[in-house]
């Protein structure tokens, strides 16, 4: 998947809306590894939640490439853990919004193809019923 997000002279998109979306402050992470270290996952994230949140910071390229959010399982351990009470889990779930939103509308669920439901990643289905049941 190739991100059509353009990194600006200042801060870049991503991380605004990242920011937007999760309501986070990402400056705020001081990259101590709390939430990589409480998190049950961790050994299967191909970067780390703190490296994550600062390849955002920098504007890193081909970070809606990674898996590190499609992996998280939003249990909320490393947002519970960080002592600058960062919701890390609402940082992943941006990010995960981000990637299925790239592609622009998308049709609900109801509207899908089998076959193509199968194709989707599980978190994103998990979330939408999350996002979408009262």
């Amino acid at each position: 998947m190739t991100t059509s997000i353009r990194i600006g002279s200042g801060r870049n998109e991503l991380l605004q809306k990242v920011e937007a979306l999760s309501g986070q402050h990402l400056a705020n992470c001081y990259q101590c590894g709390t939430c990589a270290a409480g998190c049950p996952f961790h050994q299967a994230m191909d970067l780390l939640p703190d490296a994550l949140i600062q390849h955002l910071r920098l504007g890193l390229p081909g970070i809606l490439e990674r898996q590190t959010f499609w992996i998280c399982a939003g249990c909320d351990t490393c947002s519970d853990r960080c002592p600058r009470g960062l919701d890390i889990a609402r940082i992943m779930e941006a990010l995960r919004q981000i990637c299925l939103r790239e592609g622009g509308d998308h049709p609900a669920l109801t509207q899908l193809e089998r076959a193509d439901l199968g194709a989707l990643p599980p978190i994103a289905l998990v979330a939408s019923m999350r996002r979408n049941s009262g």
